[in-house]
Parts: structure tokens; sequence; C-alpha cells
């Protein structure tokens, strides 16, 4: 299998080293603050783009580096790979009832209207009712790269920061970190995988599967999908089949669980779910990831057993 996939989203991720942009990175309180940096305010957009799940694009622009140039007999302006690169800034407004932590990813294009590379920016914690105002900037265009004329809102995915998923930094209460991988594809079959790494100072112990529940964009629980135990019930050869057997993780120590499906579509609507609630054992806190649910009409996820992640450093915390 070849990976198509990442985090969400993904394959336009890959194309960008993602820095701040400007001085303005509002965090939970929100509202007001400083006027984005003058290059992602030099094309303001006028009137501002409809608001994309709460998310309002205000401007674009390009920042660092010398001047774009163009490119002599073609009337083309261009930049270079170590020039100016692309930046907007955009103001995010949460309607949930609790903090919320935000993926926003936004797609920069051409005159033409082709897309030119993209940036996806995380915007922790953010508090009900809060208006945060972000600027965001994408990585170097490849030599002979077109203008950069406009951005969009690609997607906006949020999880409630009490769940969101912690692949680093400091360790959750639970004493442990749970995250999904990008993935992998091919021929229709999908292969993401469940990570959890035991961060805390005690042993954590598993026996069995993970408990997942789908959840659809607004996060309501997605009906009429079964949820089977093992990824054989699937596929075969994905690394998420087998007996579950007890494990007993010691600090620093890894364990990853697969989720598998196939987005064949047929008769009936195709299910599509962003969401998928997780919890590692039976009384574990649920952690909310994004795998891209793309479940076409086949109405299945195999959910693999936990097993132990070799390689894992017993010391690393």
């Amino acid at each position: 299998m070849h990976r198509t996939r990442h985090t969400l989203p993904a394959a336009l991720a890959g194309l960008l080293l993602l820095t701040a942009c400007g001085t303005e990175h509002q965090g939970a309180a929100g509202g007001g603050g400083a006027t984005p940096t003058a290059g992602c305010g030099a094309r303001p957009e006028t009137p501002a783009s409809p608001a994309e799940d709460g998310v309002t694009l205000t401007g674009t622009g390009m920042t660092g580096g010398p001047a774009a140039s163009t490119a002599p007999g073609t009337g083309t302006e261009s930049v270079t790979g170590d020039g100016p690169r692309p930046c907007a800034a955009y103001s995010l407004t949460s309607r949930e009832a609790e903090p919320f932590t935000y993926t926003v990813t936004l797609q920069f294009l051409s005159e033409a209207g082709e897309a030119m590379t993209s940036a996806e920016d995380t915007v922790p914690a953010v508090a009900p009712g809060a208006t945060v105002r972000r600027t965001v900037t994408a990585g170097d265009l490849p030599p002979g790269s077109a203008r950069i004329a406009r951005a969009k809102v690609v997607k906006v995915r949020s999880v409630p920061t009490t769940e969101a998923p912690a692949e680093g930094g400091a360790c959750p209460p639970s004493g442990v970190r749970v995250y999904a991988d990008q993935g992998d594809a091919a021929m229709g079959l999908r292969v993401v995988g469940l990570h959890l790494e035991n961060c805390g100072t005690a042993t954590y112990r598993l026996d069995g599967h993970p408990r997942v529940e789908l959840r659809d964009e607004d996060h309501d629980r997605v009906d009429g999908v079964t949820v089977l135990r093992g990824g054989e019930a699937v596929a075969t050869g994905t690394g998420a089949d087998g007996p579950a057997r007890p494990l007993a993780l010691k600090p620093g120590e890894r364990a990853y669980a697969g989720l598998v499906w196939r987005n064949t579509a047929e008769a009936g609507a195709p299910v599509n779910a962003p969401y998928a609630r997780v919890w590692a054992k039976p009384g574990a806190a649920p952690v909310t990831v994004v795998p891209e649910f793309d479940l076409g009409t086949t109405g299945r996820l195999g959910v693999g057993p936990w097993k132990k992640e070799e390689g894992a450093d017993p010391q690393r915390r």
C-alpha cells in the first residue's frame, strides 16, 4: 500500500512548512487584537469571504524574502524557492458550548484558479463564543510558480479540547497520549492506525480492542455503520488482525490498533464521517481523532486489537 493521507487532511499538507505570518496568534480569550501584518493584509477580502464553519478569510498576501519577479519575455510574475511566501489572515468564531481545538486548512490559488500550495493551522482551546484572529504562512514555492492571487478555506475540523489527541507535549492527566496517524490507502482500502503512548509513571494495562464511535461533521453519532472487532472482518494483511492479548505498557512504551474500511460505493447513500471518538479501554477518557472516514456504502469498520508497538523507548516520556 502507498501513503495518500494524513490529518487530516492531507496530501496538500505535505507541500508546506507551516510557520507564523505576522505577530497575531491569539489564544482562547480571542476577540479583537492587532491588525494582520501588511504583507497578509495587502490583498484584503472585500467583502470578506463567507464564513466556513465559523472561519472567515480576511486577507492574503506575501511575506518574507525579496519581491516577486517577472520572468523575461513572459509577463508572468513568479517567486523562487528562497523568495516570498504566500500568507493569509482569517478570523475564527467558536459556536460551541465548551472550549474546542480547531484545525483550519487553507489553499492558495493562482490568478487562473490553480491550487499552488496549502497551509494547515491548529488553534487550541478556543472558548465558547470567542473570536480568534490568525495569520498563517505556507512554505516556499517552487521556482517558476505562478503568482498567488487569493486563498480559500478548504476544510475546518474541530474537537473538544478535553478530548484533543496528543502526539507530543505535556502528558495528559490520563497518563497516556492517544492519536491517529495519516493512514494508508490502496485500491479503495483504507487503514488508519490508532497509537497510544504511556507517558505517565505507572504501568498502563490494555486487553482487547479500543471502542470506536463514528461522528459526523456536526459531531453527532453516525448510525448505520457496523463496528467489527478485527481488521480481518474487512481485509486481511493489514496488521489489524489477530486475537487480543493482555498488554502491560511500562512508562514510555506504546501500543497501536488499526482501523480498516473500504470506500466502495454501490446502492444507497455513502457515509462520510470525519471523526472517531475513541476509548482505549473501559473506563478510559475518550479522545476524538480525525481519520476522515469515507466508508462508501459498505457500512462496515474493522477495529483491530491493541498490539505492542515495537521499538518503543521505555525511557521516552
